[in-house]
């Protein structure tokens, strides 16, 4: 809200502080943030509970894709190994993409066209792949101890 009982120079202040306190981890912000601060433009920052919605989201409409506890503790696994339940990871050398880290990222088009942000997407196409290459996640999960890959 604004206050117009405050000065530019008192609400650049305000702006700043409440800004560093937000981006402090995130040291290449300082700068995007002190520009729009100076300029007047409200920044707003996404909760930090953000990441790990999406991560709870994702696992559970994996849950519910594979109801055998089994199949869902072995995909589960290897989920968290390859991306840590982020459905944007990204692995830089490779190019690998999704929960899954398919290669490329792509292949998961066959699953649905919005395979880049949809974790039920790449939930299903994951699991073919598991099924179709190794039988099942259980089995994929056993490759990928012994492999470190699957």
């Amino acid at each position: 809200m604004y206050d117009d009982s405050l000065s530019p120079k008192k609400r650049f202040s305000v702006s700043v502080s409440f800004i560093r306190r937000i981006a402090s981890p995130k040291r290449a912000l300082t700068a995007a943030a002190l520009a729009a601060a100076t300029t007047g433009m409200v920044l707003t920052a996404a909760p930090a509970q953000a990441a790990t919605t999406s991560a709870a989201s994702a696992k559970t409409i994996a849950h519910k894709m594979i109801p055998d506890a089994a199949q869902y503790n072995a995909f589960s696994k290897i989920v968290e190994h390859e991306s840590g339940w982020d459905v944007d990871a990204t692995n830089a050398s490779s190019g690998a993409y999704g929960l899954v880290q398919a290669l490329p990222g792509s292949k998961m088009a066959s699953a649905g066209s919005d395979w880049k942000t949809n974790p039920e997407t790449q939930i299903e196409w994951g699991l073919d792949y598991m099924n179709d290459r190794y039988g099942s996640p259980v089995g994929a999960w056993n490759f990928w101890q012994a492999n470190g890959w699957y």
